[in-house]
């Protein structure tokens, strides 16, 4: 007998509560060594929480990081499929011989620089792909089923990836994200046995750029039953805070 649809989750969420679990092992790597730390763990697990609870509850935020993550893929996109973009405003950058050399996209009110070099790097890579493919499928739990679903920013025929950019990389960093399992498992729900994943990891600094790539394989008899876990987990989670969520999206009830 089908189990009704109760909840409805995406990837980053899942790596919202991720974070949230591991409070205390992100506030030793950065701040465990420090004479001065700017708040002291408890206070980091509940700006974790309250973090967490936001997300759920979809409170616009303004982030600089976030804002050049999304201008990049945008324009990483468009020449991809060799269009203009109707979101993000972009402007050739020419050095002093007239040659373009880079590519400023203005979003939100900010403006970001990529070097050219680094824009058609990206671009060749996912040369043939499919970009913001949507997906979902449903996975079943003691609590009911739940939706998993998202846009995976690149489907080519043997692997998804996802593109990152960042300040600082660190091998391993998305070690405990959730992409490489939920879109590899609603793509074989839906048919597609797609089980490599990578993310395509951009680190921008002030003059230089380096990119890097950290490759998973989905296994089914090891990771549905982990991502089934987590998922208990988070439904437990929003059970025991439900006064605190506004948006009930997520227990698909809007």
């Amino acid at each position: 007998m089908q189990q009704p649809l109760n909840f409805k989750f995406y990837p980053t969420l899942l790596d919202g509560f991720q974070s949230y679990l591991n409070s205390d092992i992100i506030y030793e790597r950065y701040w465990g060594y420090s004479e001065n730390p700017p708040c002291g763990i408890e206070e980091f697990r509940q700006k974790q929480f309250q973090s967490l609870i936001d997300r759920i509850n979809r409170v616009p935020f303004s982030s600089e990081k976030a804002d050049r993550g999304t201008v990049f893929n945008e324009i990483v996109d468009c020449m991809v499929l060799h269009k203009n973009s109707d979101k993000v405003k972009v402007q050739k950058v020419r050095d002093g011989n007239g040659s373009v050399v880079g590519l400023n996209g203005t979003y939100n009110g900010g403006t970001f620089y990529f070097p050219l070099s680094l824009c058609k790097e990206v671009a060749d890579y996912y040369s043939g792909g499919l970009p913001q493919q949507y997906i979902q499928a449903i996975l079943p739990t003691m609590f009911g089923d739940v939706l998993l679903y998202g846009y995976i920013d690149y489907v080519l025929p043997f692997c998804t990836h996802d593109l990152k950019t960042t300040g600082q990389y660190a091998v391993g960093n998305y070690k405990d994200h959730w992409q490489h399992i939920v879109y590899p498992y609603a793509l074989m729900e839906n048919g597609c046995n797609v089980p490599d994943f990578e993310y395509n990891v951009v680190e921008l600094g002030k003059t230089f750029y380096r990119t890097y790539t950290e490759s998973y394989s989905f296994v089914p008899e090891r990771d549905i039953p982990r991502l089934t876990e987590h998922c208990e987990d988070f439904i437990r989670f929003l059970q025991a805070n439900r006064d605190l969520i506004t948006d009930k999206k997520i227990f698909n009830l809007r």
